[in-house]
């Protein structure tokens, strides 16, 4: 689906690409599936029957699609925040199939941190998440995990689609502190609705990337997709440069950016001074 987190990969690989000298040398098919799992599968079988030379598969859904598609066509997802658990490979450093890619790991526990430093006195977190997205079950076992060995309460407030998001985000008004959503593309792909009731209930919400930041969210230390968006070119040039899969296990994005949106800051009440603001990528 297009949102703001994964179109700044897919420009940031296009763009890479570019730079290294390719621009002239590839066709790029890209296809944007809008969030339906039928039009998925109708474009992955596509590519396949065209014989494309890679697929690059942005996200968890379309790299799950991918993989079960073929077997030899090389694929080097971007994105993919747990591929073991999401069945793409044996293990991070085994490459033993016909894809590899760049995952977008958050550090969970980093962010929580944050909270502390930013919002002391947030001490029961929401987590919004879509229970069908792999990636972001997995953050929130995380996020569990460290708040039960914090003292920190959660209540969560899962959905299924972007439509149910509102009703999630209001549910929680009165209820939690701060707001806790992973890299979820079902929250990012609507995350002006999580942004602004957020805002009414003076609530500052965490969010797994800069993206998700840029649409509303207060603040995160999460992935620049930037920086990612080079890294999955970058294998891909190796590739194109007849580096095998096997030569290019899988890589965690390699850089963390502090990122906080002043506005939100102030629209929720939370002052911050010049000197934490030393540390961060400022949104306004």
């Amino acid at each position: 689906v297009e949102h703001t987190s994964l179109n700044q990969i897919r420009e940031a690989i296009l763009s890479e690409l570019d730079a290294l000298g390719l621009g002239d040398q590839i066709t790029v098919d890209y296809k944007n599936a809008q969030g339906d799992a039928t039009n998925l599968n109708t474009i992955i079988t596509q590519f396949v029957g065209d014989e494309v030379d890679y697929i690059v598969p942005i996200a968890t859904g379309p790299a799950q699609v991918a993989a079960a598609a073929t077997k030899t066509i090389p694929i080097v997802f971007a994105a993919v925040s747990d591929p073991v658990k999401a069945g793409l490979v044996t293990a991070l450093d085994v490459t033993d199939k016909n894809i590899t890619g760049v995952i977008d790991a958050i550090p969970v526990e980093d962010i929580f941190k944050l909270a502390a430093e930013l919002t002391p006195d947030a001490q029961t977190f929401g987590f919004v998440y879509n229970t069908g997205e792999i990636n972001s079950v997995s953050n929130i076992e995380r996020a569990k995990a460290y708040c039960d060995a914090n003292g920190l309460k959660y209540v969560e407030a899962t959905i299924t689609n972007s439509g149910e998001l509102l009703q999630a985000a209001q549910s929680l008004a009165g209820r939690v502190d701060a707001v806790f959503t992973p890299i979820d593309n079902t929250v990012a792909s609507a995350m002006s609705t999580l942004a602004a009731e957020a805002i009414k209930a003076k609530l500052p919400v965490y969010t797994g990337a800069d993206s998700m930041v840029m649409d509303g969210g207060f603040a995160t230390v999460g992935i620049d997709y930037d920086i990612l968006g080079k890294q999955v070119a970058a294998m891909l040039k190796r590739l194109i440069d007849e580096e095998t899969i096997q030569e290019n296990p899988v890589e965690v994005v390699n850089e963390y950016a502090k990122i906080v949106n002043t506005t939100t800051a102030k629209a929720i009440g939370v002052e911050l001074s010049e000197e934490t603001l030393n540390d961060f990528i400022i949104i306004e």
